[in-house]
């Protein structure tokens, strides 16, 4: 009769195992989504340097190709404009710088360095968790 009552486990331990059980799969649910996000992290870094990259040899042709072309421009038509046609590059410039600020803007604003996995994992946990409490 001793081995049966020995076997009964006590209400105290069986709540305590339960709750560590319970514990226990949170650390592991929390684990899991920071190692998603230091991957999907070292994914976004690898895609901003390369981005990085390219936006700077852009720049550095862009900048070639301006000065080239606008020194063109301007020794061409100093002799019908004079002074007129450095107001035109300038204005032209000032729009196009415009137009690639307002395009970068687009980008970041469309998410193209955000991390949608996680944030989706995320969202669902907080719902999973908020659904439980209720």
């Amino acid at each position: 009769m001793e081995s049966q009552q020995s076997r009964k486990p006590v209400g105290g331990q069986s709540l305590t195992a339960g709750l560590m059980a319970v514990v226990r799969n949170m650390l592991c649910l929390a684990l899991n989504r920071i190692e998603l996000a230091a991957l999907e992290l070292s994914e976004v870094r690898g895609h901003f340097l390369k981005l990085l990259l390219v936006f700077a040899f852009g720049i550095t042709a862009v900048w070639f190709a301006l000065l080239y072309w606008t020194v063109l421009v301007v020794f061409l038509t100093w002799d019908v404009l004079g002074w007129k046609i450095l107001l035109f590059i300038a204005a032209g410039f000032t729009l196009l710088a415009a137009g690639l600020f307002s395009y970068a803007r687009g980008m970041v604003a469309n998410g193209k360095l955000s991390m949608p996995a996680t944030l989706a994992e995320l969202r669902s946990d907080r719902d999973a968790l908020l659904q439980n409490d209720e």
